[in-house]
């Protein structure tokens, strides 16, 4: 499927991730399958490191558990997650051959003196970081700005489909659910929630 493909047709799906932790060893990705109609059909979770190096490798497992081939673009809720573990943003398009878009919220200086600070000589992750380029800030319809480094889509393009898959606020909806659904996890795993009996 092209690219104009992507923008005209409502039945474009897209794998919505995000994260949470609680400040704990361990944190959870969750993969949110949806499709532009907002017909959701099938969520999947991954664990990932809290201050480690292996959230690429979560977001890449994460595509994969899915075991299917219909995914036409991925949207990651931020990509420098559980407390500093990057997400190679490149190498996910490049390993699962899906367009990525990283979307965030808050304009800002960036994150390279905090990690500067937390991690001095940890090559790796600073170059991970570099890797990532700068953000491109996108006005939504809702009136609100977000910012995106899209991989394997063109700037323009992957503005619209956030755009279009946004209904209210700054939160792509299969990222804002993603999100909700990764918390209710972690809420549950960590003992906040008692099961029903």
């Amino acid at each position: 499927m092209g690219i104009g493909s992507l923008i005209s047709k409502k039945g474009t799906r897209a794998l919505g991730i995000a994260e949470s932790y609680s400040g704990r060893e361990r944190s959870v990705v969750c993969g949110v399958s949806m499709r532009k109609d907002r017909n959701i059909d099938g969520i999947r979770f991954s664990p990932v490191t809290v201050g480690g190096l292996d959230a690429t490798d979560a977001v890449i497992s994460l595509v994969r558990d899915f075991g299917r081939r219909d995914f036409n673009v991925l949207l990651l809720g931020g990509c420098v997650i559980s407390w500093f573990n990057i997400v190679d943003l490149g190498e996910v398009a490049r390993i699962t051959e899906i367009p990525v878009i990283c979307v965030t919220y808050e304009d800002s200086e960036g994150l390279l003196p905090d990690l500067m600070y937390h991690f001095p000589n940890d090559e790796q992750r600073l170059s991970l970081y570099r890797r990532l380029g700068d953000r491109t800030p996108v006005l939504l319809k809702t009136g609100q700005t977000i910012f995106i480094r899209p991989f394997g889509i063109p700037v323009r393009e992957a503005g619209i489909l956030c755009d279009q898959f946004t209904i209210e606020g700054k939160i792509p909806e299969p990222i804002r659910i993603a999100r909700l659904t990764a918390r209710g996890f972690m809420r549950y795993r960590n003992g906040s929630i008692s099961p029903t009996r």
